[in-house]
């Protein structure tokens, strides 16, 4: 008994890992780090813009907080330099004819509500540059254009994030498993995929990889080794009409990397099925990618996808997404060189052969019988 739950236990912490090792996630993230760079960090900095959008969001707004309230306290420690300097402040008891740079400047606080009127243009009017000295027209044109640029910058890279087209992808979903079966008398491999918008994608267009630990005839062993995987739907895998979901398909033939594999081998197979999905977005023009992964725990052999698409009294077209990743049984060879080596036995039986050893001998009739 205890031998038979350690195996059990071990079983399922070898399954557990074995799921989690993965390139691709569902979602289509990449669980890869880099390790050891030689180049400097300094070289994102040069790209800044780039690296600002990749930034996660609490990240983007620790820096867009804090480029606004950074440059409002800076510049209000100028100002108040401006004023100490010009000796406009309270504690040095101006005259009644003395004329300040800025208008009520009291302190410090007052100087900080000063730099963020000035840079935010809000303008109550209570404050406000005099033409007394030069410098303080000179910070006021300063912090103004520092100003369009800050908001310009950190407002951009906002918008630019919310419009990526990579949220464009989470509304595009793919099936939970991929089924192994026969189509049009082809064994394979089926993957449904669903647009959830009724905007298109225009020019889409499906292919995969098969990331697998290949071993050369050198001895070389190549970790996550990739083969071109080519996926069909029976409109053509070029400029989908993708409004309903479809359901697109490999078929494992000779040349394909699935055609050793057998319903009671696959569980035993190491690799990662990545599919990818690259269009158009209809609405901004935007290239977009959508991705995603199998393992194979995640390839049922001997099903299909149950039916998702019917039609109203209405005259209606229903998508019904409750059974979207839903899978029926179905009757399938438990391996593709089975289901060739059947259909070449039978196309042999249809079909007739010549024997070039057979010769065909005359026998000629007698009448002469003996009594």
């Amino acid at each position: 008994m205890f031998n038979y739950l350690r195996q059990r236990f071990t079983s399922h912490i070898r399954e557990r890992s074995r799921r989690r090792a993965r390139l691709v996630s569902k979602d289509g993230r990449c669980n890869i780090e880099f390790g050891n760079v030689e180049q400097s960090r300094f070289v994102f900095l040069i790209d800044i813009w780039t690296t600002i959008l990749d930034l996660r969001w609490r990240y983007k707004m620790t820096i867009f907080i804090s480029a606004f309230l950074g440059s409002w306290f800076l510049f209000g420690l100028l100002w108040y330099v401006v004023a100490y300097i010009h000796k406009d402040l309270p504690e040095f008891n101006p005259s009644i004819n003395h004329t300040p740079c800025v208008e009520n400047i009291n302190g410090l606080t007052s100087a900080f509500l000063f730099s963020l009127e000035t840079q935010v243009t809000i303008g109550y009017g209570f404050r406000c540059v005099t033409e007394q000295c030069a410098t303080a027209i000179f910070l006021l044109v300063f912090q103004s254009i520092l100003g369009v640029i800050i908001n310009s910058f950190m407002c951009g890279a906002i918008l630019a994030k919310i419009s990526r087209s990579k949220n464009r992808a989470k509304t595009i979903t793919f099936s939970k498993h991929a089924v192994i079966s026969k189509r049009g008398g082809k064994l394979c491999l089926l993957i449904r995929v669903a647009n959830l918008r009724k905007s298109l994608l225009i020019g889409s267009h499906i292919y995969g990889k098969l990331l697998k630990t290949t071993i050369t005839p050198e001895g070389e062993t190549i970790i996550l080794d990739q083969v071109n995987i080519e996926f069909v739907v029976d409109a053509g895998n070029e400029n989908l009409f993708f409004i309903s979901p479809l359901t697109i398909y490999h078929i494992i033939d000779k040349n394909s990397p699935f055609f050793h594999m057998a319903a009671e081998t696959i569980l035993q197979q190491d690799f990662e099925l990545v599919v990818f999905l690259d269009g158009t977005v209809e609405a901004t023009s935007a290239t977009c990618q959508v991705r995603t992964s199998y393992i194979p725990e995640e390839v049922l052999w001997g099903y299909r996808f149950a039916p998702i698409v019917s039609k109203t009294k209405e005259g209606k077209y229903r998508v019904d997404f409750q059974n979207f990743s839903k899978t029926v049984a179905v009757e399938t060879p438990h391996c593709a060189f089975c289901l060739y080596n059947e259909k070449e036995t039978k196309a042999k039986e249809k079909k007739g052969y010549d024997n070039p050893g057979f010769v065909l001998s005359e026998v000629s009739e007698t009448s002469d019988t003996k009594m």
